[in-house]
């Protein structure tokens, strides 16, 4: 974006009051001079109703070096500032992955996840368990995990999403809470981000409801409250 162009989005987000929380995303914000991608943290953290800013990058992944201490000095900021890094496989938590995410959490930023489930990279849950096990363990918390999205060239790599959804209930009963990211899908057409998880409240015909456990067991659940 040019400069004219940032100041027309920041001048946008400055005549909304609703907007809450703002997204830095791609291509890659950690590709920017630390300069300027400190220029346009400032002026999001001096817009009073912006509360968070969040940074989507998969910089600190594949190149876990440029993530210094001007760019980490870039995002200081008394707003809410939190970094989503983009990352698919185990394999790719390096130990620069780990240090780069280690010098942003040091600053007191928050770093969580998004993953994309991808046919024959990571679609099967020992692969996930390993990935997500490997963030908590680095203090990164999973976000998501995004169905393929409907992009030209993909559909080699897109599941279904009742596979998304077997993979999800095969982690439910392997790894914590911490663990587990929200399974979501991206609408075509721009309409929204939306969960698509499995289910394990199921109501009967006759109003009862069952409660389903991570072994597929399913229990009664009392309609109202007891006592």
């Amino acid at each position: 974006m040019t400069a004219r162009e940032v100041e027309a989005a920041l001048d946008y987000i400055r005549a909304r009051p609703q907007i809450w929380e703002v997204i830095l995303t791609g291509g890659d914000p950690f590709v920017l001079s630390p300069r300027r991608l400190g220029a346009i943290v400032r002026a999001l953290d001096r817009i009073p109703h912006v509360a968070v800013v969040r940074i989507h990058t998969r910089v600190p992944i594949v190149a876990p070096t440029r993530v210094g201490t001007a760019l980490v000095d870039a995002l200081e900021a008394d707003k809410a500032v939190y970094v989503v890094i983009h990352v698919n496989h185990p394999r790719e938590l390096t130990d620069g992955a780990r240090d780069a995410c280690r010098r942003l959490m040091r600053a007191g930023i928050p770093v969580l996840s998004q993953t994309v489930l991808l046919k024959g990279i990571n679609d099967d849950p020992v692969t996930l368990e390993a990935l997500f096990r490997g963030l908590v363990a680095m203090r990164v918390k999973p976000y998501y995990l995004h169905q393929t999205d409907m992009a030209p060239g993909t559909a080699r790599f897109r599941t279904g999403i009742a596979e998304g959804q077997a993979l999800m209930r095969g982690l439910r009963g392997r790894v914590s809470g911490l663990c587990q990211p929200t399974y979501v899908l991206d609408l075509p057409g721009g309409h929204g981000k939306v969960p698509v998880g499995p289910c394990y409240a199921h109501t009967n015909t006759d109003g009862a409801v069952e409660v389903e456990d991570p072994e597929g067991v399913r229990y009664a659940y009392p309609p109202h409250p007891v006592g």
